[in-house]
């Protein structure tokens, strides 16, 4: 066992990726359609739940025996004020994001921006893709691209150059949103390290869906003006969407402060 888990380990980043990579290609199958039908919807959400399942098995019972040093890596949930802090503390970390990425962006070329707009259909499929995106899919990616991939490794460099690759593949998976998932991926791969504790990148980067989905219907209901850019994708708010985002994140402040008290 330990001779495999040597031969394994310096190949462990890529494996992840792969498989990461699998699953998702795999749990988005159903929603191949153009037009996919709540059916199809409702199968890639029985999918990824089933893909989240078998990689917490891996990660609890395989990984640990392949390699020891995962187990420096806690599954405890947090109490729940390192919850609702982090979930606070997302819309301002949405909006840190866009706007570095639009301030690296301008200075290479010139970011066409638009005003954002829906119909009651592609709202509906806004708010149908954003129980994935909240309650799944930060699972699966973080359990595959951060969990998976530098917990083996016990050196504090060493996890970070993995964070780093990791931050890199999750990019590139994200296509057109290359630029914010890689920021993002660097974050929720320092939280990790940081922490010792998967389940903080987990709720930061559900967090920062559910702020993502909630813009939609902020829009929706023509509640403020958000500009867009499609390529790269950075959603700017507005001046009461960052006014909020300030309120919160001090609120998480206030709320993290008290439990470390």
């Amino acid at each position: 066992m330990k001779s495999l888990s040597t031969i394994l380990k310096p190949l462990i980043p890529i494996l992840a990726a792969a498989y990461g990579l699998m699953l998702i290609y795999l749990t988005a199958l159903p929603l191949a359609d153009p037009n996919p039908s709540l059916r199809a919807e409702a199968l890639t959400w029985l999918l990824t739940a089933i893909a989240i399942a078998i990689t917490y098995l891996l990660i609890q019972r395989i990984q640990p025996k392949l390699f020891p040093e995962a187990k420096q890596f806690s599954m405890k949930w947090p109490a729940f004020s390192i919850v609702a802090g982090l979930i606070l503390i997302a819309p301002l970390w949405n909006l840190i994001e866009a706007y570095t990425v639009y301030g690296l962006t301008s200075l290479i070329t010139t970011v066409h921006t638009e005003p954002i707009s829906s119909t009651p259909d592609e709202l509906r499929e806004d708010l149908i893709a954003g129980v994935h995106a909240v309650l799944l899919a930060p699972l699966l990616e973080e359990f595959c691209f951060r969990q998976l991939a530098i917990s083996p490794f016990r050196r504090r460099r060493n996890q970070i150059i993995v964070c780093i690759l990791m931050a890199l593949l999750f990019g590139i998976l994200h296509v057109r949103n290359f630029p914010g998932a890689f920021l993002s991926a660097i974050l929720y791969g320092f939280l990790f390290i940081y922490t010792r504790n998967i389940w903080y990148p987990v709720i930061l980067h559900a967090g920062h869906n559910l702020a993502a989905t909630l813009l939609a219907l902020y829009c929706f209901f023509d509640m403020g003006h958000i500009q867009m850019s499609k390529s790269p994708v950075i959603i700017l708010p507005d001046t009461i969407v960052t006014i909020a985002s300030l309120t919160l994140a001090l609120i998480a402040l206030v709320i993290l402060k008290r439990k470390q008290s």
